[in-house]
């Protein structure tokens, strides 16, 4: 088996894992289940993740990853804090609301069950995105002379809290677009928090 076939089979087993999770969640999900899922033995599910904790830390530190390329990455390449705080509403919804990316919707629904070690590793990396957003939001402030009694940590931590929930209640035949989402949070975003 080369090194390819390995990481394609791996990426396999981390999408059917996250679909799984996503339907039925964590805890009633079994490493049956997936195996069953992909016509696997338990034994070659096994072979490629010692346990369903593993798959679950794959499926959110692959969420953050997806997150820092995604939004993280782009939005650093805009100048403009204002217009840099912007891309990142819409492109982090655009994450929230893509049915590719299952692992952000199990990351954002599933985190208590991973073990301490490995939660810490998903929290410092979920510390640093919010970090980056806080500091993003303090340099739109300052840009704006906002006179804000908002501080860049509880905005920052109540636009995840919007737009992190969206996956809760957003239904892609629904009344609202992801284009009204975006557009929609951000005037909220933007007259709450520099209002």
């Amino acid at each position: 088996m080369t090194r390819e076939t390995t990481l394609d089979s791996r990426q396999e087993i981390l999408r059917t894992a996250a679909r799984l999770f996503q339907q039925r969640g964590y805890d009633a999900t079994s490493m049956n289940d997936v195996a069953a899922a992909l016509n696997l033995s338990k034994g070659g599910l096994y072979h490629h993740f010692e346990s369903k904790d593993q798959i679950l830390f794959d499926l959110m530190d692959g969420a953050m990853d997806i997150t820092q390329r995604r939004v993280v990455d782009e939005v650093r390449k805009i100048a403009d804090p204002e217009q840099a705080l912007r891309t990142l509403i819409r492109l982090h919804i655009d994450v929230v609301l893509s049915v590719r990316d299952r692992e952000v919707t199990v990351m954002l629904h599933e985190n208590h069950p991973l073990p301490p070690a490995l939660r810490r590793r998903v929290n410092k990396r979920k510390k640093e995105y919010v970090h980056f957003l806080e500091n993003l939001i303090a340099q739109v402030q300052r840009g704006r002379n906002s006179r804000s009694a908002v501080s860049p940590r509880a905005a920052a931590f109540a636009l995840l809290g919007m737009i992190n929930w969206i996956y809760q209640w957003y239904k892609p035949d629904g009344v609202l677009t992801g284009e009204d989402i975006s557009r929609e949070y951000t005037t909220i975003f933007f007259a709450g928090a520099f209002g």
